[in-house]
C-alpha cells in the first residue's frame, strides 16, 4: 500500500508539471519530458514491484542507460528552444515595461527577502527612532544614481535601517540587471573599509508581496560572517564525538558495547570507517561545488547518534549566494555524492553476498525500506524466502548511508533538501514543508524513537529557512528541477517500510 501511495504522488507530480508546463507551450513539455524519462525507470521498477513482477539487474541497467540517453538529447533540445525563448523574453522585458507597484504593509525584518513585507513601515523616522544608523545622505544618492531605464527603474525610494529600499520596474533579465547594477554600485561607492575584498553594500532583487520585483541595498557588515574560534572548536569536538559514535555503532552491529570492550578496536575500526567515508563524502560534495562557485562554508558540525554513527552535518554558507542555481547545486551535491557512495556500498555488498557472510539477519530486516528491500530482492532473489539471510558488511553500510542521505533530504529549513525546495519553488513553499517535515517526523517518533531525536534536533537547530540569494527572482531550470524530484523521491522510497503484505508478494520472507 505504501509503495503504491508513492508511485500514486509521484505521477501526482508529475500530472502537476505537466499543467504547469503546458502555458510555457514547446519549451515547456519538452523540459516536462525531460523530467518524465528522468524518473521513469524508478517509477516502472516499483510500479511493478507492486503487482509482484521485479526486473533483474541487467534489465534495471538497461533502463538507467536507456533514461540517460534520452535525457541528454531531451537537454540538447531543450538548450536549443531556450536561446530562442530567451531573446524573445528579453526584447519583450524591455519594450513593455511593468506597471508601477503599490505599497504594502507587513512587520520589519532585517532579512532581505522579509524586507520586502515592510516596504510602508519602514520610514525615516522608524530607522532614525532604532538603535541602528541610518543610510548616510551622501550614500543613498549614490545609490539612487545607479538605476535606470536600461536596468530597473526606480518609482519609490525608502530608507530601510542602514540600507535602502527601492521599488520600481525590472527593464532585463535578472542575472544581467544584478551584474550591472552591483557593478555601478561598486564604482559609486567603493569597497567596505573594514574588508577592501568585499563591496561596501550589497544589492538584492527579490520578489515583493504584490510578486513585483523589489531591490534593496544593504551594507555588507549585514553578510554571514565567518565561523568564531568557539564554532570551529565545538565542529571539531563533534567531529571526535561522531568518530566515538561511529566507533559504538560498529559494536553494536557486531554484538557488543564497543566502551566496554576497547580491546576490539581492530573489528569495529573497518564499520566505523565505512559510515565515516559516507558523512566525509556527503561532506566533500558540498565543499567542491562551494568552492566552483567561490562560495565559503563553513566547518561541518556533525551529529552524532549511537544507532546509526551520525545523522549528518550542519554547515552554514559564508558568502552571499548570487542565485538560486548556486543554493540548489551546493544543496543536492552532498545527497548526491554520499547517496552514491552508500547505493555503490549496497549493491556491491549484495553482489558479494554468500552463505556464510559475516552477518546474518532476520528477512523481516529488509521489510524496512522499500529501496532496500526492491533492489535485495533483485539481487538475492530466492534468498529472502528463507528466515535468516547472510549479507556482507557493505550491505549494512550501505544501507546505513542511505539513511544518512535521506534524512538530510528531508524538506526542512537548512536541510539539504530544505535548501533544494527553497532554491526551486521558493521560500513560501519551503517554510510549508519543513512545517510538515516537523509534523512527519513527530508522528514517526511514536514507532521509531530516532525520529524524534531528529525532529528535535530540526525544530531548533535547522528549521529556518535559509538566508535570500542577490537573485531570488529567477527560477532553476527544469533539469535541476527534475533532479530535485529524483533527490526528494529516493528519500521517501528509502525511509519509507514496505508493508507485509507487499513484501510477501515479492517474497520477501518465508
Amino acid at each position: 500500500m505504501i509503495t503504491a501511495i508513492t508511485v500514486l504522488v509521484a505521477l501526482g507530480f508529475l500530472g502537476w508539471g505537466f499543467y504547469r508546463a503546458i502555458p510555457f507551450g514547446k519549451l515547456g513539455l519538452v523540459a516536462w519530458f525531460q523530467s518524465v524519462v528522468l524518473i521513469a525507470p524508478w517509477l516502472l521498477f516499483f510500479g511493478l514491484s507492486i503487482v509482484g513482477i521485479y526486473l533483474n539487474i541487467v534489465s534495471v541497467l538497461f533502463l538507467f542507460v536507456l533514461s540517460t540517453g534520452l535525457y541528454i538529447y531531451l537537454g540538447n533540445r531543450l538548450r536549443s528552444l531556450a536561446q530562442t525563448e530567451a531573446l524573445t523574453r528579453r526584447a519583450s522585458a524591455i519594450a513593455h515595461a511593468q506597471d508601477v507597484s503599490q505599497p504594502t504593509t507587513s512587520d520589519d525584518s532585517e532579512n532581505p527577502a522579509d524586507v520586502t513585507t515592510a516596504q510602508t513601515q519602514a520610514t525615516t523616522a522608524d530607522v532614525q527612532a532604532s538603535d541602528i544608523i541610518p543610510i548616510p545622505a551622501e550614500d543613498l544618492k549614490a545609490i539612487q544614481s545607479i538605476f535606470g531605464i536600461d536596468t530597473f527603474f526606480a518609482t519609490e525610494t525608502i530608507p530601510y535601517q542602514e540600507g535602502v529600499i527601492l521599488r520600481g520596474n525590472l527593464r532585463g533579465e535578472a542575472d544581467e540587471t544584478i551584474a550591472r547594477l552591483s557593478e555601478r554600485l561598486l564604482e559609486k561607492v567603493g569597497v567596505s573599509e573594514t574588508d577592501p575584498q568585499q563591496p561596501r553594500y550589497r544589492l538584492f532583487l527579490v520578489e515583493g508581496q504584490d510578486s513585483k520585483p523589489v531591490v534593496i541595498v544593504l551594507p555588507s557588515s549585514r553578510d554571514p560572517q565567518p565561523s568564531t574560534v568557539f564554532q570551529k572548536g565545538v565542529a571539531v569536538l563533534l567531529f571526535l564525538a561522531t568518530i566515538a559514535a561511529s566507533l559504538e555503532s560498529g559494536g553494536l552491529m557486531l554484538g557488543f558495547d564497543f566502551f566496554t570492550s576497547p580491546s576490539r578496536f581492530a573489528e569495529v575500526l573497518p564499520l566505523a570507517t565505512g559510515i565515516l567515508s559516507v558523512l566525509i563524502v556527503h561532506e566533500l560534495g558540498h565543499w567542491v561545488l562551494a568552492r566552483r562557485y567561490n562560495i565559503r562554508l563553513s566547518l561541518p558540525f556533525l551529529i552524532p547518534t549511537w544507532q546509526i554513527g551520525s545523522f549528518g552535518a550542519i554547515t552554514r554558507f559564508e558568502s552571499v549566494l548570487p542565485n538560486r542555481n548556486t543554493l540548489f547545486d551546493i544543496a543536492i551535491a552532498g545527497p548526491a555524492a554520499g547517496g552514491i557512495l552508500s547505493l555503490g556500498m549496497l549493491v556491491t555488498g549484495l553482489l558479494l553476498s554468500h552463505k556464510g557472510s559475516l552477518f546474518q539477519v532476520p528477512t523481516e530486516f529488509f521489510q524496512g525500506s522499500i529501496l532496500v528491500g526492491t533492489l535485495t530482492r533483485v539481487v538475492l532473489q530466492e534468498s529472502l524466502q528463507q528466515s535468516i539471510v547472510d549479507v556482507h558488511p557493505l550491505v549494512i553500510l550501505g544501507w546505513l548511508g542511505l539513511v544518512i542521505t535521506a534524512l538530510n533530504l528531508l524538506p526542512a529549513g537548512q536541510l539539504d533538501g530544505g535548501r533544494i525546495v527553497q532554491a526551486i519553488y521558493g521560500r513560501k513553499l519551503a517554510g510549508r514543508t519543513t512545517i510538515a517535515s516537523i509534523v512527519v517526523l513527530g508522528l514517526a517518533s511514536i514507532v521509531n524513537p530516532l525520529a524524534l531525536y531528529w525532529a528535535i534536533v530540526v525544530l531548533f537547530l535547522q528549521r529556518e529557512l535559509e538566508r535570500p540569494s542577490q537573485n531570488e527572482l529567477t527560477e532553476p531550470d527544469d533539469t535541476r528541477a527534475a533532479l530535485g524530484l529524483l533527490a526528494l523521491f529516493l528519500m521517501i522510497v528509502t525511509l519509507l517500510p514496505l508493508t507485509p503484505s507487499l513484501a510477501g508478494r515479492l517474497g520477501i520472507g518465508s
